[in-house]
């Protein structure tokens, strides 16, 4: 690591912690050079595979404004948004790859979201459950009620 004001890649690290979110580590460091102190950021980066076959660092704002539009007109709270965007993020780093196809993030927001709000889960689905016909959306509803009643 080199120092910032100096340039020296002579440093060493006086602290380590773990972030409030859990997924990074902040180091407190120190050049042995020109003495400053400075802190770096470490994290594992999440890697999402699009259909095209391009990759991109995963993104929970793109996760919550892909919400957000489902949610159009529904009584939902920013703050819920935000939340079930971290309940993504950590669902999804929780299984311990590097990489996770498209497909698979749009899948880990159903759950989340139909327990957030039924008519947005539903428009959701529709996009990423690929529905074509009126039965697949009557389908879908027949399992929203049978979960509610479970």
């Amino acid at each position: 690591m080199h120092c910032p004001f100096c340039q020296s890649a002579d440093t060493k690290v006086i602290d380590t912690r773990v972030s409030d979110d859990g997924y990074s580590i902040r180091r407190r460091r120190e050049c042995t050079v020109c003495t400053k102190r400075f802190t770096t950021q470490e994290s594992m980066v999440l890697v999402v595979v699009k259909r095209d076959g391009s990759s991109e660092p995963f993104n929970r704002e793109k996760v919550i404004s892909g919400v957000r539009k489902a949610c159009k007109g529904r009584p939902i709270e920013e703050e819920a948004l935000k939340l079930l965007g971290i309940q993504v993020e950590r669902d999804l780093r929780a299984r311990g790859v590097a990489e996770v196809k498209a497909e698979e993030v749009g899948l880990a927001i159903l759950e989340p979201l139909r327990q957030l709000d039924e008519v947005a889960y539903m428009r959701f689905a529709s996009v990423y459950q690929h529905f074509n016909t009126l039965e697949d959306y009557s389908t879908a509803i027949e399992a929203l009620r049978n979960a509610r009643a479970e």
